[in-house]
């Protein structure tokens, strides 16, 4: 697949005067339906992750594996023009560093985030989240997200459901549950910034549950990384997913989602709070 501007280049930041970071956000990786412009749409949220993740590796020279990331979306970022990214160290560690950064557009606060860093100790491992996953060639290829309703971001993404997709009510009167095996559509190495937006490369599952879903959008994304990918457990670049939604009420949803190697190796969890938006009235 020929995509318009890889992860990798999206993630390639210039340098401000001030020591900043700095990259725009192109409007293909836009949560929109993709027969639509982008800007029926918001710049996608594993992306945003993503960028922040690196801006704070980036800036702040940091070597140590990042084990959390938490951000919080402000507010709707321009496509096509220059974010901001200032990270700053809050305290370093022999062990642990904690990081924060703030991005922002024209002067106006888009998202902020934090990050935890820190080396892994030699303690035995007790990994009751292992769940091998199906194998990769029991999944089929053309059970994926396609067609003019697909978000622009989701053309970044090769998708293989178990069972799905479901969007639109094919979860009705069950668990909203959606599983997947992802890689990026390049076939780049998963790493950190990779799950960053595989963990939120999907409709919300609370969609799964009617065929008329509520419009929501997400104010809070925590990331925690339990494991770093390697070859070996993400085989060119394949991992296995869950999306489950947990809460839907009072104006909110949450929902969560793990992600395991091929191995059943759990590697990442997330959990996301969208907020419902108001509905129109006639």
């Amino acid at each position: 697949m020929t995509l318009p501007i890889s992860l990798d280049a999206a993630l390639a930041f210039q340098t401000l005067d001030d020591g900043g970071l700095s990259a725009p956000v192109p409007g293909h990786f836009s949560n929109g339906p993709s027969g639509m412009a982008p800007e029926k749409g918001f710049p996608f949220g594993g992306l945003l992750a993503a960028l922040c993740a690196q801006s704070m590796r980036q800036g702040l020279a940091l070597t140590a594996p990042l084990r959390t990331l938490s951000v919080q979306y402000l507010s709707a970022a321009r496509f096509g023009e220059q974010l901001a990214f200032r990270p700053r160290l809050l305290r370093g560690g022999r062990n642990v560093v904690y990081a924060a950064v703030e991005a922002e557009q024209d002067g106006r606060l888009t998202h902020h985030a934090t990050g935890t860093y820190g080396l892994d100790g030699a303690t035995p491992p007790v990994t009751p989240l292992h769940l091998p996953p199906p194998p990769l060639d029991s999944l089929n290829p053309r059970a994926t997200i396609h067609g003019p309703m697909a978000p622009h971001f989701s053309q970044h993404v090769e998708y293989r459901f178990d069972g799905g997709p479901n969007i639109l009510g094919g979860n009705e009167g069950r668990p909203a549950v959606e599983r997947t095996g992802m890689r990026m559509a390049d076939g780049r190495p998963l790493d950190e910034v990779g799950l960053c937006y595989l963990l939120d490369a999907l409709y919300p599952p609370a969609w799964t549950l009617s065929k008329t879903p509520a419009a929501m959008t997400t104010v809070d994304l925590r990331i925690d990384i339990l494991t770093d990918p390697t070859p070996q457990t993400a085989p060119d670049g394949w991992a296995f997913f869950e999306f489950r939604m947990l809460d839907l009420g009072l104006g909110w949803t949450v929902d969560e989602a793990a992600a395991w190697g091929a191995d059943g190796t759990p590697l990442a969890l997330s959990r996301q709070r969208r907020k419902l938006l108001p509905q129109r009235t006639a």
